[in-house]
């Protein structure tokens, strides 16, 4: 049994509001559990993708880095690359678009390089993954402040401290991994055989020739080809994988693993932001509709406890999300527990 802590929104959900909230939430929790804090804590959060409106606003994280700040703990806000297109799948862009989403107030670290390709293997040896490929800036940090924003997904049903572990921590490779299980491939029509995707493979697994081709005999699926291709000739689509996504790889599943790999050995804390709440994931490059009131704020130290109480107050609430297998599967690999007590503050 695990201890959930949360404020409610009372009134509003101001940007004022929800740092007061916040700070007190994670001072109040750090005290109760006698959390010890390490000199250095990254926030690990995202930035929205470019024309997205409903993410959680940097200003809105102020208390927490204040509550850092004051303690004289150094911090920074830290990423990793998206797996498909958009303005967040290179270290460049991606900068760009935290800087013009407001993240200026701390140093900016995209965990997995340029393009997605630094990782070390964490070994877990579960069901789906005996390895998994964790962004290097993030598989070596002792603790981090997980900063979700609760809210649905296409894929999983909903998003929050798990998929912010999983998804949020997995270099380029480890995405691939997730959503699709399979390996890249390199589309001729389009192919260019500029050299590029060659010198981003370190385990030289592009064969060239009258037709450019991937060894997937040699290829680890790091992703580093698919990002680094300025025609978009490498791709990771195919029926087969655009199959196991929506029907058969066990998503949710692969979702807990990897962010068990993430977490561990970590004394992570978690807050979990239930406003602006959407049915789609602030991947989306869009503006999309608002489907529940502002709930409130929830912190832990289990980042499956505080899942299942925003998904039942999320519930309560009048939207039941999908992905509720993701709980008894977390549980079971002992990412943490599915029965939690809430505290409220």
């Amino acid at each position: 049994m695990s201890n959930v802590y949360f404020k409610r929104f009372i009134g509003d959900s101001t940007p004022e509001t929800v740092q007061s909230m916040s700070r007190q939430l994670l001072e109040h929790m750090v005290n109760a559990e006698k959390i010890e804090l390490e000199k250095e804590i990254p926030l690990k959060v995202h930035f929205g993708e470019q024309g997205n409106v409903t993410y959680i606003k940097a200003e809105n994280y102020d208390g927490v880095i204040d509550f850092l700040q004051e303690r004289k703990i150094t911090s920074s806000f830290i990423e990793t690359t998206a797996l498909y297109g958009g303005q967040r799948y290179r270290r460049d862009l991606h900068l760009q678009t935290a800087a013009g989403h407001g993240f200026t107030r701390l140093p900016v670290i995209i965990a997995d390089g340029d393009h997605g390709q630094n990782f070390d293997e964490i070994e877990i040896s579960q069901k789906h993954y005996a390895r998994c490929k964790i962004a290097r800036g993030l598989s070596g940090c002792k603790q981090l402040i997980v900063l979700a924003h609760f809210k649905g997904h296409g894929l999983s049903g909903f998003g929050g401290a798990i998929k912010q572990l999983s998804m949020g921590c997995a270099a380029k490779g480890g995405k691939l991994e997730m959503h699709l299980g399979v390996r890249p491939r390199i589309k001729p029509g389009k192919c260019t055989q500029c050299g590029l995707c060659r010198k981003a493979c370190a385990e030289n697994a592009i064969v060239a020739g009258e037709k450019w081709r991937i060894d997937t005999e040699r290829c680890i699926g790091c992703g580093g080809c698919v990002a680094v291709c300025p025609e978009r000739a490498v791709t990771v689509l195919s029926l087969r994988g655009i199959m196991n996504a929506a029907f058969g790889n066990r998503f949710n599943e692969k979702l807990a693993e990897y962010a068990y790999a993430a977490q561990k050995g970590k004394r992570n804390i978690y807050l979990n932001f239930l406003m602006n709440i959407t049915r789609g994931c602030d991947c989306v490059g869009k503006k999309m509709s608002v489907i529940l009131d502002d709930i409130g704020i929830l912190a832990s130290t289990d980042p499956v406890a505080i899942d299942k109480a925003s998904w039942d107050l999320a519930r309560k609430a009048g939207k039941k999300f999908g992905g509720h297998s993701t709980f008894a599967y977390a549980k079971k690999i002992g990412l943490g527990s599915a029965d939690y007590i809430i505290k409220e503050i």
